[in-house]
């Protein structure tokens, strides 16, 4: 995959280190590490239970870690709440539709915007090639839980994009998604690279990651089993025994 517009050779816009965490007796995850570069983009696999929403919890300060740092362009933040996070640029999607669901399209992009500090005319020109995209431009004026499902999703999306940040870590975009409409999120992820935003991409959908990754780490158990380019990950005997089993030629492992 060509390097995105914006990415920055040897820069580190997010950089997560020997990052650990426990419930108790309880291990969720343990030492994992990796940076992502302005416009990289990883893709993180796993079966349920490996880790992977946890991950993104303790990075954008859901949830507290038990150990190891996480650093943004060289600040540490480990530890601190979630506004706080978001507004130094980390930002976050959910697997379920998350929008402000009693009010209409245009408010909720206002809404995002103007956490950001960008409802202005630029504000809005900086997602208006989304709205256009998945075709919610036209449906600005209606209520967003309205929508169709679909829509739903890519508006959530578009919301998080809003907020302008400079790490978008996705919890399974395609998640509820009919296949036709998959390539909305591929749309989604090409065009916050090219802005040179950072992507962590949670994802069971195997097409996708193989399509839109370029590098992907396999969680298992709270640990990294593999890391690397999908094609050589996935063909490796022990993630196809702890994760992708029969499904691994197939079309997505669930």
């Amino acid at each position: 995959m060509e390097p995105a517009a914006g990415a920055v050779a040897g820069v580190e816009e997010l950089r997560v280190e020997n990052l650990a965490k426990r419930f108790g007796g309880l291990r969720v995850l343990e030492g994992i590490s990796f940076a992502l570069a302005p416009g990289d983009l990883l893709g993180v696999i796993g079966p349920n239970g490996a880790g992977k929403t946890t991950l993104i919890n303790v990075i954008t300060g859901r949830t507290p870690p038990s150990g190891g740092r996480i650093l943004l362009g060289g600040q540490d933040i480990t530890g601190r709440p979630t506004h706080a996070v978001s507004r130094l640029g980390v930002v976050r999607s959910f697997q379920q539709t998350n929008t402000f669901k009693a009010a209409s399209v245009r408010e909720n992009v206002s809404r995002a915007l103007r956490f950001s500090g960008g409802a202005g005319p630029q504000g809005w020109a900086r997602v208006a090639p989304l709205l256009d995209a998945f075709g919610l431009a036209p449906r600005l004026g209606e209520q967003s839980d309205k929508l169709p499902y679909g829509l739903q999703k890519m508006l959530g999306l578009t919301l998080a994009y809003a907020a302008n940040p400079k790490v978008l870590l996705l919890d399974e975009p395609a998640a509820g998604l009919e296949r036709s409409e998959r390539t909305r999120v591929d749309e989604f992820v090409r065009h916050v690279r090219a802005c040179g935003c950072s992507v962590l991409i949670v994802e069971h959908d195997m097409d996708l990651v193989r399509r839109l990754c370029p590098r992907i780490i396999v969680l298992d158990a709270g640990v990294v089993l593999a890391e690397g380019p999908p094609a050589e990950v996935l063909a490796r005997q022990d993630v196809i025994a702890a994760y992708v089993g029969a499904d691994a030629a197939g079309d997505e492992a669930a």
